[in-house]
């Protein structure tokens, strides 16, 4: 009973959540690249903040590089004139948080080495993937519906099914029904984008699966980082429901895939929307 009480309240607190979050990031995708670059650039802040006081034990100099990595990466998402000194701050953000760390004789881990970019990197994919003029809103839109679609039937299946460990050591509570749930959730979420948007083709659908199964693994990347360092929550912003990381783990690890893949196929930032709808 006390499990079914937990799982309920969890569940409340996830659909309240989504609620109040859901509508406003698509107010900023819907208002165009310029307000979505501002709310992905102040999501990155956040991230930024959360990761280096888990790694760096909240060290400032961690916690500047990064959000520099992280507004940087966003602003040069938008491509333009400012396109090669926004990649050039996040390139030295990096820099100057491998250095930082470096000086403090303390050695480095994967997390260490990975935070800047993962932010910048994120900021950078998002922003991109809503830039294009012809592209930009269905692509936005396409990842949302996978990845939110991955999460939830993920969550379920997990729960309904059980059954063995994904990856033990990692998430407990993470488990192969879970996984093949996100699986299918992100394949019936692109079949459903597809037929109502016009644009179907099967290499769309195979990508709905291929990015559902991504975020699940996005999600046990951040997870790895919360268990190296004994936290449980990322933050506290979301009340109940832990912190900006554990909300954009699996969206982040989609995003960039997602970002890679499109850039890959057209060869232009500006295009790399494009990439990710049409093959």
């Amino acid at each position: 009973m006390t499990a079914i009480r937990s799982g309920m309240s969890n569940l409340t607190v996830r659909v309240l959540a989504a609620v109040v979050l859901i509508p406003m990031v698509l107010l900023a995708v819907w208002a165009g690249p310029v307000a979505f670059m501002f709310l992905v650039g102040g999501v990155a802040l956040i991230m930024a903040q959360e990761w280096a006081d888990i790694a760096f034990d909240g060290d400032a100099g961690q916690r500047l590089m990064l959000a520099a990595a992280g507004v940087s990466g966003a602003v040069a998402g938008l491509g333009g004139p400012f396109l090669w000194s926004a990649l050039c701050v996040m390139a030295l953000a990096w820099a100057g948080s491998i250095l930082l760390r470096a000086e403090t004789r303390r050695g480095f881990s994967l997390y260490h080495i990975t935070g800047a970019p993962y932010v910048g990197l994120a900021a950078l994919a998002l922003v991109a993937l809503r830039m294009s003029e012809t592209c930009g809103l269905p692509a936005i839109l396409f990842l949302f519906m996978v990845v939110w679609m991955a999460d939830t039937l993920a969550y379920f299946a997990g729960r309904a099914l059980g059954g063995p460990k994904l990856a033990p050591k990692i998430s407990p509570n993470k488990t192969w029904a879970g996984f093949l749930g996100a699986m299918f959730g992100g394949g019936v979420a692109a079949l459903v984008f597809a037929l109502f948007s016009g644009m179907f083709n099967a290499p769309l659908i195979v990508a709905g699966f291929v990015l559902g199964a991504w975020e699940q693994l996005g999600d046990l990347f951040e997870s790895a980082l919360k268990r190296r360092y004994g936290v449980k929550d990322s933050g506290t912003i979301i009340p109940g429901h832990g912190g900006v990381l554990d909300r954009v783990d699996g969206l982040v690890a989609a995003a960039i895939l997602a970002f890679l893949w499109g850039l890959a196929s057209t060869q232009s930032l500006r295009d790399a929307a494009c990439g990710v709808l049409f093959w």
